[in-house]
């Protein structure tokens, strides 16, 4: 049996490993730098609660954002911007209803709700986004005939909005991603990104997901497979 020395030991040493562990994970946490970018997918009134199509919990990702873009001296938002009547809408399509999919020149197409159709409250961005300094807004869907998730590229997979080279003029390295929803614009983003070679990280408890289908577990396991790291907000240092 182990005497109390022993055991008195034992506690310090795991004492000590759980400080050292613990100063090792803050020396590792993420310091944003010039060369990190953090952008800002959809954060719009259709997508929050109210919204016509509002992903549950999508309110609570803007205090985490407003948080952690105070870190990020590049911020870029998006914004979808869809013409009324638009090819991803089930109501231009007869018959058919939101989540439903049809196959279109590009591939197979989600049929979503109408939705931050151009110039409407619905398409505004979350009046309670406080990001003064965000350098660019980049919208995306406003082509009739084509969807849009990425922020990089529309979904007929050769269409590119000039993000990739924008960041790149400005030196960017590492990209953030934030927002709505996980499992669409945001991890279609991610993957452009790493496409175009970013280091690219989601931060999880910034985002929220639609889950239609198994829809997140699906584009989580995409993310990861393409090297996309999936972090925290408190892994950032702001």
């Amino acid at each position: 049996m182990l005497d109390r020395r022993q055991i008195v030991m034992g506690l310090g040493a795991t004492v000590i490993a759980t400080a050292l562990s613990e100063k090792l994970w803050a020396a590792a946490s993420i310091k944003p730098d010039g060369a990190s970018a953090l952008l800002v997918i959809d954060v719009q009134n259709c997508f929050l609660p109210g919204g016509s199509l509002a992903v549950k919990d999508g309110d609570q990702v803007v205090p985490v954002i407003n948080r952690i873009a105070k870190g990020f001296s590049n911020v870029v938002l998006t914004q979808d911007w869809h013409t009324a009547g638009h090819i991803s809408f089930a109501t231009s399509h007869g018959g058919k209803k939101p989540f439903e999919t049809v196959e279109l020149k590009y591939g197979k197409q989600v049929l979503w709700p109408d939705h931050c159709v151009q110039g409407t409250e619905g398409a505004a961005l979350s009046r309670d986004l406080a990001i003064p300094h965000a350098g660019l807004v980049i919208r995306k869907g406003f082509n009739k005939d084509v969807d849009s998730y990425s922020a990089f590229t529309e979904a007929d997979g050769k269409t590119t909005t000039g993000l990739a080279a924008y960041l790149k003029a400005r030196k960017v390295k590492r990209l953030f991603l934030a927002g709505l929803a996980t499992d669409f614009c945001v991890a279609w983003s991610a993957l452009d990104a790493r496409k175009a070679g970013f280091e690219t990280y989601v931060i999880e408890d910034a985002c929220r997901g639609i889950d239609t289908q198994g829809s997140l577990a699906k584009a989580w396991a995409d993310m990861a497979k393409a090297g996309v790291k999936r972090i925290q907000s408190s892994d950032i240092a702001v």
